[in-house]
């Protein structure tokens, strides 16, 4: 499964990619406003920490015509290249978009998706990812694994190459259920990415080991 960072702080990005193997990074208005810097300052920033790395990046314009050209603005104004993948929520203009985005020659990551249809929908118009929001659905009594499950296993059926890419987790168990249900990747906050990667037993392993060592690993260097 691929890992992704969902968070525009830079020091929480150089950590994760300092210690994780994480494959990219995604933002939205949302995060880059918690980051406390603008687009111009940020995004400059990241890129030198992720290098050739997944860059998913999302508008803001609601127009398809606009969203296309706004793709097109921060792609020449950054620079991105190959994997440079525009956020693009499902909204019926966002549909039309997704196209437009793929034909001017750019990866599009659909994104706001709340049911199995919508991720079909934009899978059909050309969507390299799909991102559906697992706590957020499950936050209005809904069932966001099931959500997720259902978009898996309809790709699968219909033969769809686009990905899924879970997002809008609140603890690690949603990513291991995610996970287990045939998730191609998640996007996930950096205290979530830590905490997914730490167990208190390995620590203590490790302690073991160490202690155990004591007189018996005599080559030193």
């Amino acid at each position: 499964m691929i890992y992704l960072a969902d968070t525009a702080d830079i020091n929480e990005i150089r950590e994760l990619f300092k210690y994780l193997p994480i494959e990219g990074v995604t933002t939205n208005p949302t995060i880059v406003k918690n980051a406390g810097l603008p687009i111009s300052k940020v995004i400059p920033e990241i890129q030198k920490c992720i290098g050739d790395k997944m860059m998913h990046f999302q508008v803001v314009a609601r127009n398809a015509d606009d969203i296309l050209k706004e793709a097109i603005l921060y792609r020449d104004y950054f620079d991105f290249k190959e994997k440079y993948y525009v956020k693009v929520p499902v909204t019926y203009e966002g549909y039309r978009a997704i196209s437009m985005v793929k034909d001017a020659g750019m990866n599009v990551t659909a994104t706001a998706i709340f049911t199995q249809q919508q991720a079909f929908l934009a899978a059909n118009a050309g969507a390299d990812f799909v991102a559906p929001y697992v706590n957020r659905l499950d936050n209005i009594s809904s069932h966001g694994i099931d959500v997720v499950a259902d978009i898996v296993k309809g790709f699968i059926l219909n033969k769809i190459k686009t990905k899924v890419l879970a997002a809008s987790f609140k603890n690690v168990d949603q990513i291991y259920r995610v996970s287990m249900v045939g998730c191609h990747s998640v996007t996930v906050p950096y205290d979530l990415l830590m905490a997914t990667a730490y167990h208190p037993m390995t620590d203590k392993g490790v302690i073991d080991f160490e202690t155990d060592a004591i007189g018996y690993y005599d080559i030193k260097p």
